[in-house]
């Protein structure tokens, strides 16, 4: 496929001890051995913040190592049930030690307030988070929680500035943006950036 930049998805395996994490390890050996080139962006879990789970992704240094913290710590509760916001700190603090590039994103539009996504963008930037990825809910089924707010065009690029202006390397910030949306980009401004 000659690709530059994957990026590799799960689903939360809460059904394997190690939580998948020593599959999605596989899966970056395996990609590296066809094309070495290739930059590899993992999207994982919080492994449920089980240290030796981490460890074996952190030991085949992904380019990119991505786990969401999805929400402001008020709303974790709802929108993820079974994870946390200080958890999921962790885990990316745990990444950075580890010398790896650390991204994470959040999604917003679901009652969280200004003030909270500043908040959640200081605490990213404290710990060494690189890339940021904001972007606006969208209710997938009538089972989900439904869309607080639209939020304006100038918002997110206000949230934007803020980020970097706090350390983060790159936020991309907009109504469209997902974890993935430019994800080649992104990596591509902090490499230029830190380099």
């Amino acid at each position: 496929m000659g690709l530059a930049h994957a990026v590799l998805t799960m689903v939360a395996r809460d059904d394997l001890a190690d939580g998948g994490f020593a599959h999605v390890a596989a899966c970056v050996e395996a990609i590296r051995t066809v094309r070495p080139s290739t930059r590899i962006e993992t999207l994982v879990s919080d492994a449920k913040g089980d240290a030796a789970s981490l460890a074996a992704l952190f030991e085949v240094r992904p380019d990119v190592f991505n786990h969401n913290v999805e929400t402001v710590p008020r709303l974790q509760r709802a929108v993820r049930p079974s994870a946390g916001y200080a958890r999921s700190l962790g885990v990316l603090a745990a990444a950075k030690l580890a010398g790896l590039t650390v991204k994470s994103g959040l999604i917003v539009g679901l009652g969280e307030t200004v003030d909270e996504v500043d908040g959640v963008l200081l605490d990213l930037a404290s710990i060494g988070v690189e890339i940021v990825t904001i972007g606006q809910y969208l209710r997938p089924t009538s089972h989900h929680l439904p869309v607080h707010r639209w939020v304006e065009p100038a918002e997110f690029d206000r949230w934007k500035a803020i980020g970097e202006a706090a350390g983060i390397g790159h936020v991309e910030s907009s109504p469209l943006t997902r974890s993935s949306y430019h994800a080649k980009q992104s990596a591509e401004a902090v490499t230029i950036r830190t380099s």
